[in-house]
C-alpha cells in the first residue's frame, strides 16, 4: 500500500488547490489573510522519492472579524423576519433551491475527487455520497411542497378560523462532520435554508476543499446573506458567532464536547434551539438463532465500512456463548481477508484521514490487552504510518477504555453473554442511545427483546447493520446521541416552527381574508397548491 504517481489513475491525480475564497452577502470574496495547509494522509513520493502525506493545497484561516461580518450579513438578510428570504413565497424559495441543485450537479467529478483525497473515502462511496446528497436536496424540495400543500387551507374550530403554516426560526449556524462532509452537512444546511432561515456554514476540519467548487452556486442561487460560507478553526470563527447572541439555531453533527462548548458561549441559551447529531456506541447483538453467514456479513459492513468512521457504525458486538466460537471464527477470518487499498481501488479499508488516529486506536488496543483482552484475529493491529489493521478484541470488560469510548475507527470489541440482560443492562447504563442491530431468526425470542430495545435506542435493525438511510426515515438518538430529528420530513420541522393566522369566523374577517386571497396580497395567507 505504497503508491507512486504512476500507480494513481490519471483521472484521480490532483493538483494542489488554493481555496482563498468564501461567500459573504451573496458574493464570492477573496481572503487575503493567513491560510492553513491541507494534507492527505494518502502517501505519495516527494521529489527525492520519499513517501509522505500528500499536499493538497491551502485554505483560508479566517478570523473573528470575518465571523462578525458574516453574522451581520445573516442578521440583515433575516431582518427580524421581515427580510426578502423569510417572507418569500415557498414556491420561489424552491426555485432558488432547484437552481442550486442544478449548479451543484455540474461539480460532481471535482467534489468526488476531493472527497477521496481529503478523507480517504473510496471512489464508489464518494460518488454515492455526492449522488445521495443531490437526491436529498430534491427529496427535501418535494417534502417542502407537501408541507405547503397541507398548509394551503383554512381550519375552523369553535368559531375561530386558522391558517396554519410553518415559519423560519431565524439565523442558523451549521457545522458538519468530517466523515460525511458533504451529505451530513447538507442534511442540516438544505432544510434550514429552504424553510426561510438565513445561515452561516463552516465546513468540517477535514473535507474542506471540496466545498470550494460549490461556492459560486451558493452565492448566485440565493438572495444576499441567505448563505454565508466561512473557513477556519472553530474557535476563531464559530466562537465569536455564538458569543454574538444572534444565532437562533445551532445545527451540528460532531462531538458533544463541541456542542456543549458552543452552547456555553451563547448569552441566551434558553432561546437557542439545538439540532445535534452526536456520538453513538451502537451494539450488535448476535443471538443463538442468528443466521451466522448473514450476521458475519452485516457485522463486517457495520463495524468497518469507511474504517468504522461512522456514528452509525457497530462499535461493540455481543455474542451469545452458544454460538460464540462459530461466529468469532468466521468473523475474524472475514476481517483478516479484507484488503487495505487506495480510494480509487474501492477497497473497504482505506488510509485513515486523521494523522493521529492510528496512535489513538493503538492506545485503545494496548489498554484492552493490559486489562485481559486478546487480539483474536491474526492481522489485528498491523501498523503503517496512516493505518492500523482492524483488531478484534475479546473478551472486553467494563474496565477497558474501548468499552466506554466511541472509537470511530478500525477496532472491534467483543463481549459474550448467556443472559440477554447483560447487553440490555449495558445499553441502559450507556450514555448513548442511537441504534442497535439484532441478529436472530426466532420471532418468539425477538418480539419481547424488540419491545425493550425500542425504549433504549431510536432504531432497531433486524438482521442488518445500523445505518442512517433511507433519508425519509427518522434519524435521531436518545441521551447523548442526538437532539432533534433529521430526515427529509423531520428536518424541515426541526428548522421551523408552527405559526398561524387566527380570525373569528365573522363576515368582516371573511371579507378581509377573501380579498387577500383573491388579490394575492400576502405570501403567507395563500391557498395556492404547489405542484
Amino acid at each position: 500500500m505504497k503508491p507512486t504517481f504512476d500507480a494513481i489513475p490519471q483521472e484521480f491525480i490532483l493538483e494542489p488547490i488554493t481555496l482563498n475564497q468564501y461567500v459573504l452577502h451573496g458574493q464570492v470574496k477573496t481572503w487575503n489573510g493567513p491560510t492553513t495547509e491541507v494534507y492527505s494522509t494518502i502517501e505519495t513520493p516527494d521529489q527525492s522519492g520519499k513517501l509522505g502525506p500528500t499536499y493538497l493545497g491551502q485554505v483560508s484561516a479566517m478570523d473573528e472579524a470575518s465571523a462578525l461580518e458574516a453574522i451581520r450579513s445573516s442578521v440583515k438578510a433575516f431582518d427580524r423576519g421581515m427580510g426578502e428570504w423569510p417572507t418569500m413565497r415557498v414556491k420561489d424559495r424552491i426555485k432558488c433551491m432547484e437552481d442550486f441543485a442544478a449548479k451543484m450537479v455540474t461539480k460532481r467529478d471535482e467534489v468526488v475527487k476531493l472527497l477521496m483525497w481529503e478523507i480517504g473515502k473510496n471512489h464508489k462511496d464518494s460518488q454515492k455520497e455526492f449522488d445521495r446528497t443531490v437526491d436529498y436536496i430534491y427529496d427535501t424540495i418535494e417534502a417542502c411542497k407537501d408541507f405547503d400543500r397541507k398548509g394551503a387551507r383554512f381550519l375552523n374550530d369553535s368559531g375561530v378560523r386558522a391558517h396554519i403554516r410553518r415559519g423560519p426560526l431565524g439565523i442558523v449556524l451549521c457545522l458538519g462532520p468530517y466523515n460525511y462532509p458533504l451529505n451530513e452537512t447538507f442534511s442540516l444546511l438544505i432544510p434550514a435554508i429552504i424553510m426561510g432561515n438565513t445561515t452561516i456554514f463552516k465546513p468540517a476540519k477535514l473535507g474542506v476543499l471540496l466545498i470550494g467548487p460549490l461556492l459560486e452556486a451558493f452565492a448566485t442561487s440565493f438572495p444576499k446573506g441567505v448563505v454565508n460560507v466561512l473557513f477556519g478553526r472553530g474557535r476563531a470563527v464559530a466562537s465569536p458567532i455564538m458569543k454574538s447572541g444572534h444565532i437562533d439555531v445551532l445545527a451540528l453533527i460532531g462531538h458533544s464536547s463541541s456542542a456543549i462548548a458552543l452552547q456555553d458561549l451563547h448569552p441566551n441559551k434558553n432561546r437557542l434551539r439545538l439540532v445535534l447529531g452526536l456520538e453513538a456506541k451502537n451494539p450488535g447483538i448476535i443471538l443463538p438463532s442468528a443466521d451466522l453467514q448473514n450476521a458475519v456479513s452485516e457485522c463486517i459492513s457495520g463495524t468497518l465500512s469507511f474504517n468504522g468512521q461512522r456514528c452509525t457504525a457497530l462499535k461493540i458486538l455481543y455474542v451469545h456463548k452458544a454460538i460464540k466460537d462459530q461466529f468469532l471464527s468466521a468473523f475474524t477470518a472475514a476481517v483478516d481477508a479484507l484488503e487495505l487499498g487506495m480510494p480509487w481501488e474501492n477497497t473497504l479499508l482505506t488510509p485513515l484521514p486523521e494523522s493521529h488516529k492510528p496512535d489513538y486506536i493503538q492506545s485503545l488496543i494496548d489498554d484492552a490487552l493490559e486489562k485481559g483482552a486478546k487480539i483474536i484475529n491474526k492481522r489485528g493491529g498491523e501498523r503503517s504510518s496512516n493505518f492500523i489493521f482492524p483488531a478484534v478484541l475479546y473478551p472486553v470488560t467494563k474496565e477497558m477504555k474501548i468499552y466506554h469510548e466511541e472509537q470511530f475507527g478500525p477496532v472491534i470489541p467483543v463481549r459474550d453473554f448467556e443472559d440477554i440482560q447483560l447487553p440490555l443492562e449495558d445499553m441502559a447504563q450507556s450514555n448513548y442511545g442511537q441504534q442497535v442491530s439484532v441478529f436472530g431468526t426466532e420471532a418468539q425470542e425477538l418480539a419481547p427483546l424488540i419491545d425493550y430495545l425500542v425504549n433504549l435506542v431510536c432504531r432497531v435493525n433486524l438482521n442488518s447493520a445500523c445505518q442512517r438511510g433511507p433519508d425519509t426515515y427518522p434519524f435521531t438518538g436518545r441521551k447523548d446521541s442526538a437532539v432533534s430529528t433529521l430526515s427529509v420530513h423531520d428536518a424541515l420541522r426541526s428548522f421551523s416552527i408552527r405559526t398561524f393566522l387566527a380570525a373569528k369566523d365573522n363576515a368582516m374577517n371573511k371579507g378581509i381574508i377573501n380579498d387577500m386571497l383573491r388579490e394575492r396580497q400576502s405570501n403567507f395567507v395563500t391557498t395556492d397548491y404547489i405542484l
